[in-house]
């Protein structure tokens, strides 16, 4: 079996599951941010269920308008709070101890390896860089597995990503993923689990490993997974706060498809207007003029991304005809940031730096784009309409990209500015 099947047939009581099986899995974990969770709230009480399964395992994570844009925005983010004290709810994290779900829940060793985990958020497929099986799923399904600890599956089939060769300067996992979906296209691994391995993936740091599994989403997977190792322990060691579990997948598991891809010969990488799979090279970019960058997300706004932005823009200034925002993606994260001097080279750079959010990577707030603005931001979605208004355009680059595009006022390479 792969470690998708495994983890699967472990939380379902079987011994074997193959591609194709439904099947009923306890989970580990379940969360939901204020834009899904009301939903959920409300639909929980329909079930009759009085308390959810277990305190312990719900975790509720006010992020996407949060800090509270406008009323409707405080409403919703009142009704998490309020839940999450009926239930005494251990994992609610209200503003000031939040950050951006998918980068708290892995820092604070709240998933862990070999977890099976639901989120009513699409990019809920980013743990699997721990050797976890997470996806997304909608609010009906939190609030049935709130009430019952189990979600319904299908088993899906897997694909094997194999990275060879030598890293490039300034490349990262955000440009291994973005090359693979330009490879492939938004749907070509619908329904599938998505296995990275390689020579490249085994000394790929952890941040990088969330990056990559973070948009398999994007490229229609159901989950995204890197089979855990030396990298995964020493991440999970000391932070974990439960027990946890090594799966591998065997070697005679049966993919798919197998796709290899040389790494010497990926460059920096963009994803154009309007799909993520619209992919080019930076340096064929350079005509491109943009009016806004951001740096953050629950793709790149950890404290690694933070340091490359940083390293580029450091002593220079954005570009008088640009507006660069940096959101740090936790208050450990930020913090991490200020103490280290990252926030200082930011604000004396002329960039907003700003507390956790989700914020502009949806189109909620803190950097909405009017009609005919551009922007580029180390987000995950480029689609029409994604951070403003429909006739405004997005374009996707890891953070060393976007701080050397802030500075030229245009999409650069890091080269450009040194």
């Amino acid at each position: 079996m792969t470690i998708t099947e495994k983890i699967l047939a472990a939380h379902a009581g079987k011994e074997k599951v193959s591609p194709g099986d439904l099947l009923n899995a306890k989970v580990d974990l379940i969360l939901a941010n204020d834009i899904t969770a009301p939903i959920a709230i409300t639909e929980f009480g329909k079930t009759g269920a009085k308390k959810v399964f277990d305190n312990k395992r719900v975790a509720l994570i006010p992020d996407h308008f949060a800090p509270q844009k406008d009323i409707k925005a405080a409403e919703q983010c009142k009704m998490l709070r309020e839940f999450s004290k009926e239930q005494n709810l251990d994992l609610y994290f209200e503003v000031g101890r939040m950050g951006v779900e998918h980068a708290l829940l892995p820092e604070q060793g709240i998933v862990v390896p070999g977890d099976l985990v639901i989120g009513a958020d699409s990019h809920t497929c980013t743990y699997g860089g721990l050797g976890a099986f997470a996806t997304g799923v909608g609010s009906t399904d939190v609030a049935a597995a709130m009430a019952s600890g189990e979600c319904w599956f299908k088993v899906p089939e897997s694909m094997k990503f194999i990275y060879y060769g030598k890293l490039n300067k300034w490349v990262s996992g955000k440009d291994l993923i973005l090359h693979t979906i330009g490879d492939i296209g938004v749907d070509g691994a619908l329904y599938r689990a998505m296995e990275f391995e390689g020579e490249v993936i085994n000394s790929l740091p952890m941040s990088g490993r969330l990056t990559m599994c973070n948009m398999a989403i994007e490229a229609g997977g159901k989950n995204g997974l890197i089979v855990p190792d030396a990298i995964t322990e020493a991440y999970v060691n000391g932070r974990a706060k439960r027990p946890y579990k090594f799966y591998t997948s065997d070697k005679d598991a049966v993919y798919a498809d197998i796709r290899e891809y040389d790494c010497s010969k990926i460059e920096p990488t963009v994803a154009c207007p309007h799909l993520p799979s619209n992919t080019k090279q930076a340096s064929e970019l350079s005509s491109i003029t943009i009016d806004q960058v951001v740096v953050g997300s629950c793709t790149n706004g950890r404290i690694e991304d933070l340091r490359e932005a940083a390293e580029i823009i450091k002593g220079k200034k954005v570009n008088p005809n640009v507006r660069m925002i940096v959101i740090p993606a936790t208050q450990q994260i930020y913090l991490q940031a200020v103490r280290e001097g990252l926030a200082e080279i930011f604000v004396e750079a002329e960039a907003v730096f700003s507390t956790p959010t989700c914020g502009p990577c949806l189109g909620g707030h803190m950097g909405i784009l009017a009609k005919g603005e551009r922007a580029l931001a180390t987000t995950n979605r480029n689609f029409v309409g994604r951070m403003g208004d429909p006739g405004s355009e997005v374009y996707l680059s890891n953070p060393a990209v976007a701080a050397a595009s802030a500075i030229k006022g245009r999409i650069a390479l890091p080269e450009e500015t040194i």
